[in-house]
């Protein structure tokens, strides 16, 4: 039975290492291979010429900043909401971080709509700005800019910080800043010197994960940004689609 046992503990290990080699590492591989197997029929220095070019420059630039401008942005809308759940209770707090969540599990696509829905040209908010005010055109112009990024990205990993930040706060002993209140400190040094620090790992874990996630956007800059913003994402999509340039499209994944 112990022989048993151990043999079947040890296919329980391997069966997640078989799966991911089929589903994942497989597939990876043999695009990997077919992306550079054109390698002979360009040549280094043509590749070479193309990672070292302004616009790629200019890509990896505006993807760090895209990435980080919107880690900033989603921990400053996070932030209060991963207070309000973590230090107080009220009807429907259950379902209210239900909704929290939605965002992060819906598609780009989806999204996207509703974004258009809302903000576009013809969105019923512009519509009827335009018939209150009477206006020629739409007053919100949102779609397409650097602005729809940023929110995008915020709408979509708030709940990250909810989340993370939020059970851990709730963890925390109010016992803390009341003893530093009593003794004559106000709530926000309290919050500063005290509940800050003891967030922070909780805080640079939800960071980096919100990071990864908007360093790694395809959809939302694609659909809403427009053609006038390229990310690694973007613009591995570009070097495949539009100019099937497989060798500086695997590159730029693997740099990624």
């Amino acid at each position: 039975m112990k022989w048993f046992s151990k043999k079947s503990n040890w296919i329980l290990l391997f069966l997640p290492f078989v799966f991911y080699g089929f589903f994942y590492f497989f597939p990876l591989i043999t695009i990997f291979e077919t992306s550079f197997s054109s390698f002979e029929e360009v040549s280094a220095s043509g590749i070479w010429d193309s990672l070292q070019s302004a616009h790629i420059g200019e890509t990896f630039q505006f993807t760090l900043w895209q990435a980080f401008l919107s880690t900033i942005l989603t921990l400053i809308v996070g932030l209060p909401g991963a207070y309000i759940f973590a230090r107080y209770t009220f009807f429907g707090k259950k379902v209210m971080r239900v909704l929290t969540t939605l965002p992060f599990i819906l598609p780009t696509l989806v999204v996207a709509t509703a974004f258009n829905a809302l903000w576009g040209e013809n969105s019923w908010l512009n519509l009827g700005l335009m018939k209150l005010f009477d206006l020629s055109e739409a007053p919100i112009k949102i779609l397409g800019t650097f602005s729809a990024i940023l929110i995008a990205h915020t709408f979509y990993n708030t709940a990250i910080v909810i989340r993370t930040v939020g059970d851990f706060w709730a963890k925390l002993s109010p016992r803390l800043t009341q003893a530093a209140q009593s003794l004559g400190s106000s709530s926000w040094r309290s919050f500063i010197k005290i509940t800050l620090p003891l967030l922070m790992p909780a805080i640079l874990s939800a960071s980096l994960l919100i990071f990864l996630f908007d360093f790694s956007s395809f959809g939302v800059v694609l659909i809403l940004g427009g053609p006038g913003f390229s990310t690694i994402e973007t613009e591995i999509y570009y070097q495949t689609i539009s100019l099937f340039n497989l060798p500086v499209a695997g590159i730029l994944a693997l740099l990624q």
